[in-house]
């Protein structure tokens, strides 16, 4: 066992300790996690059962920290990069923007319009990919093994599109300080254009196959309602707070890049409970749909990059800011800090899966087990964002 593996098992150890002191009289602790198909990577939830009903879970994290943040105080900002695609595998391009966007609005960089374009279709793209993935998990769950096969192979033709301009297949380091590193070919927007009816025609196949399923339906209607006020006081975004009826989107209450000239909808859901998240990320799949096409239409000739864009050894201004994009989980931010030197003094990443986390534990209490474990699901937790 290696010295950090040593360390965080015996910080496991104590924290279960002392959760065990507090336990009632007859009831049983229970282990989900770290090593657990439910918790979708390293994460530990303790719970007290009392029979199959839930006391208390609390999420223990920090099994996976690789520690993002400082990795920035000894790299520049092209080199860092690379970094922010491996902090959520499933959106990895929004998290790209994130930093990107930071350092381009502490230097004053202005972004040439068909990369600021390219870049809402890639990210878009990726975003349908997210929901897919989570989709198909999350199905897997509960229960259902079928429905992933399908969420796949739609995932599949994302990830053929995106391996185009971008080399890469999950971990995305595509977006540079300026633009974009490679333009949209014309076979990549042909088979762009290609994907949007195939994609919209699964959605109402998805809809009559598994969202109206009797099963599923059991399984997710009533369970972890969310009332608004936990959401805000947890700082819950994304489809997690959408689904509680908050119409909250970063790309349209702070806006950026030329999510302004593009018309969709922030889709809500007033349900509040896992069936509202879900039919929240749903629909959000088909507004996705609809702003590629409406980029792809009004997309303008030109740069992807701008002229003179900052080299590998580009010194970031003295100064500090803060940019957020809206990511799959909700609202990814990075907060940044220069001193002018070669690496950056400081970057701080919000992440909203580690936000959206923290309510589980108050609002799987009282649950039954297996509720617990579809209202884990529904938060579409990405473990690698919550240990940065």
């Amino acid at each position: 066992m290696t010295r950090n593996a040593d360390m965080e098992q015996v910080a496991g150890d104590f924290y279960a300790e002392n959760f065990a002191k507090d336990a009632s009289e007859g009831s049983l602790i229970l282990n989900l996690g770290p090593q657990h198909p439910s918790t979708h990577g390293v994460l530990r939830v303790l719970v007290e059962l009392d029979g199959e009903y839930v006391l208390r879970a609390e999420p223990v994290i920090g099994y996976l920290h690789r520690m993002h943040e400082k990795m920035a105080e000894v790299k520049t900002a092209a080199q860092y990069i690379p970094n922010m695609g491996r902090v959520d595998y499933g959106h990895a391009i929004a998290w790209n923007w994130a930093f990107v966007g930071a350092v381009e609005r502490l230097a004053g960089i202005e972004v040439p319009p068909r990369a600021e374009y390219v870049r809402v279709i890639t990210c878009e793209l990726n975003r349908i990919a997210s929901h897919l993935l989570w989709w198909g998990a999350y199905l897997l769950d509960l229960g259902a093994f079928t429905p992933i096969m399908y969420a796949f192979d739609d995932r599949e033709k994302i990830l053929d599109i995106l391996q185009s301009p971008t080399g890469a297949r999950l971990t995305f380091s595509y977006f540079r300080i300026g633009g974009v590193a490679r333009d949209l070919d014309e076979d990549c927007v042909k088979a762009i254009r290609e994907f949007i009816p195939w994609m919209r025609s699964r959605l109402p196949m998805y809809k009559e196959f598994v969202s109206d399923n009797i099963i599923l339906r059991r399984r997710i209607e009533g369970v972890g309602v969310f009332e608004p006020d936990l959401c805000r006081r947890y700082g819950a975004t994304g489809p997690v707070s959408r689904g509680s009826g908050l119409a909250y989107d970063v790309r349209r209450d702070e806006p950026y890049s030329v999510y302004p000239k593009l018309d969709f909808v922030v889709p809500t859901s007033d349900l509040m409970d896992a069936r509202g998240r879900y039919d929240v990320r749903m629909e959000e799949m088909a507004q996705s749909l609809n702003i590629i096409e409406s980029c792809l239409d009004q997309m303008p000739e030109g740069d992807t990059l701008v002229k003179g864009a900052p080299k590998p050894s580009w010194k970031v201004p003295k100064g500090e800011t803060y940019f957020a994009v809206e990511g799959g989980r909700g609202k990814i931010g990075v907060h940044l800090v220069s001193d002018g030197g070669k690496n950056m003094y400081r970057v701080k990443l919000r992440s909203p899966s580690y936000s959206n986390l923290s309510l589980f534990a108050e609002a799987s209490r009282g649950t039954l087990l297996a509720d617990a474990v579809a209202i884990l699901g529904s938060l579409d937790l990405i473990i690698p964002e919550i240990d940065r």
